[in-house]
């Protein structure tokens, strides 16, 4: 009797130190001044990250670009933050690429003479872009996209590197890029047919430019979650992100990072991947709280930050 007490005692006083110390970072995480960006924490663990760019439909900006990388490379390190939702303010998720920022890339383009060195320039500018969209992936920490409203270009760019994508019924999605003469650039025709599966569907979206609306990308199995409104929307998004905070850290990090792994290379090599992992994961403290709370059908465990 006397040990239940003193254990009930202990993971109360747990608990507090856990939340003490996200409310403590929250002051800190708010006192950094994103432009283009507003960060909460809706639950401890949770971290939001908002496009915030209403009154440009959260177009992005060169400060957007250099913002977004900055943020999820932080907070991939941060040992507080164990999931992200990506979410927008306003009446759309995103427009795509600024124009007014591609046409300031256009004027220091001009400044070269020689083609060889607009080259260099260019791929450099193109590579920057693909690395802020890169750093969803390489961030440890599990990403959901909550979409509403429109999601155009670089958005579709954004999304696809997310872990899971839910979206409001009003939503809808366009590869728009060959609309204004390019081809996308940053990561949509790279992981969106492996996303959907379909090759012919992801042409036609592509070579059309076309909406790509809400129920038809739940059909796909591009989001699979669609919402009534963006209430219902983020309400779901920090329900299902509150429920992955809880478990281990340790599992959910190597899991993504093991998935992702997976998909790029054979059966094969993504066994012997997570094997190298798990040789050292398995000796983590987060298997033995877990079994014994499985085992002895006890509390959730609550585990250490990672």
């Amino acid at each position: 009797m006397a040990v239940n007490i003193v254990k009930n005692q202990l993971s109360k006083f747990i608990k507090q130190l856990q939340t003490a110390s996200t409310l403590k970072y929250s002051t800190i995480m708010s006192s950094v001044n994103y432009k283009t960006l507003a960060i909460s924490i809706p639950k401890p663990f949770v971290y939001m990250v908002k496009l915030n760019r209403p009154e440009k439909l959260n177009a992005i900006n060169p400060t957007m670009w250099q913002e977004f990388k900055e943020c999820f490379e932080t907070l991939g390190k941060d040992p507080e933050c164990r999931v992200i939702i990506l979410s927008a303010t306003g009446k759309a998720f995103c427009a795509g690429i600024d124009l007014q920022g591609m046409m300031q890339l256009s004027q220091n383009i001009a400044e070269y003479d020689d083609i060889a060195r607009k080259c260099k320039y260019m791929k450099n500018q193109i590579r920057d872009y693909q690395d802020t969209f890169n750093a969803i992936e390489k961030c440890p920490k599990p990403v959901i996209a909550a979409v509403h409203g429109a999601c155009i270009g670089a958005g579709v760019d954004m999304v696809s590197a997310t872990d899971i994508r839910y979206c409001s019924s009003d939503a809808y999605f366009q590869i728009k890029e060959i609309d204004i003469g390019m081809a996308a650039d940053v990561g949509t025709l790279q992981r969106f047919p492996k996303i959907v599966g379909s090759d012919s569907l992801v042409r036609e979206l592509v070579y059309t430019a076309r909406k790509y609306p809400a129920a038809e990308a739940l059909k796909d199995g591009f989001v699979n979650r669609m919402l009534d409104n963006e209430e219902s929307l983020l309400r779901k998004s920090i329900e299902i992100a509150e429920d992955i905070s809880k478990k281990s850290p340790v599992a959910t990090q190597i899991s993504k990072i093991s998935m992702l792994y997976s998909r790029d290379h054979s059966v094969q090599e993504g066994l012997e991947h997570i094997a190298m992992y798990n040789q050292v994961m398995l000796q983590s403290e987060d298997l033995l709280n877990a079994v014994m709370a499985q085992a002895t059908k006890g509390d959730p465990p609550i585990f250490s930050n990672l």
